[in-house]
């Protein structure tokens, strides 16, 4: 069983992202996880431009990016534009000055600080030609967009935990049992608690103990989106 690459990684997220974003209409956005102890590991997953985000990480230029020294001491979401840290006392705007030939000079930040010590932003591009109609949308969806950032973020952290398991060559099937793998695969395949206790002998009840315990190690929320990330993650051996 091979566990996915950090390219897939990316690829989970930005479905997860797009699947919601893609409802409130065409939106720039960039989810980006910084470690505040080492502010060189950055992950991020975007729809800004390529070669923006190519110029942006061989520039390292999260460590004078007013919106990112904005982020880390504050907790509720910000608008922000070229002029942000001026009334701070700071005058960092060589990356607005970079961003401006991208359209990237306007925007509005959700944040997030985990218990690993990252920094976690959510921002959306201001477009100059509607600039009121996106902040419109993203006022009226702060709370929805909030959960959203806390959501997937949860989802990245469980999939991190994950591959650095199994890079380690310490878990290769993601801590799971024997039995765990089996109840998660049979669930894969579209039996119940009720089938699968069938199949392999056992009771419903311990079916659903099993169950649990494989929620508890993928860090998710419950058992269907436990088999929807053991399916996209390729962490469920088969069953002969």
């Amino acid at each position: 069983m091979l566990m996915r690459s950090e390219e897939n990684v990316e690829e989970v997220i930005r479905r997860f992202l797009e699947n919601t974003l893609n409802e409130l209409g065409p939106l720039t956005w960039a989810y980006v996880v910084l470690s505040k102890k080492d502010m060189s590991c950055i992950f991020g997953v975007t729809n800004y431009p390529d070669e923006w985000v190519q110029r942006y990480r061989e520039n390292s230029l999260q460590y004078t990016d007013p919106v990112v020294i904005t982020a880390l001491n504050r907790l509720t979401p910000f608008a922000w534009d070229e002029n942000l840290l001026v009334s701070s006392g700071f005058n960092l705007t060589d990356p607005f000055t970079q961003a401006k030939a991208f359209g990237l000079v306007n925007g509005y930040t959700f944040v997030l600080h985990d218990y690993n010590n990252n920094l976690v932003t959510l921002s959306f591009i201001l477009p100059p030609e509607n600039s009121a109609e996106v902040m419109q949308t993203l006022i009226q969806n702060k709370g929805d967009l909030s959960i959203l950032l806390a959501s997937v973020h949860e989802t990245y952290l469980a999939l991190n935990s994950l591959s650095e398991k199994n890079s380690s060559g310490k878990e290769k099937t993601a801590g799971f049992t024997e039995r765990e793998n089996e109840i998660l695969y049979w669930a894969s395949v579209g039996k119940t608690y009720q089938e699968t206790g069938i199949i392999l002998g056992i009771t419903v009840r311990t079916v659903k103990f099993h169950m649990s315990n494989i929620v508890k190690k993928l860090g998710v929320a419950n058992a269907r989106h436990a088999v929807r990330l053991g399916v996209e993650l390729q962490l469920i051996k088969p069953v002969n």
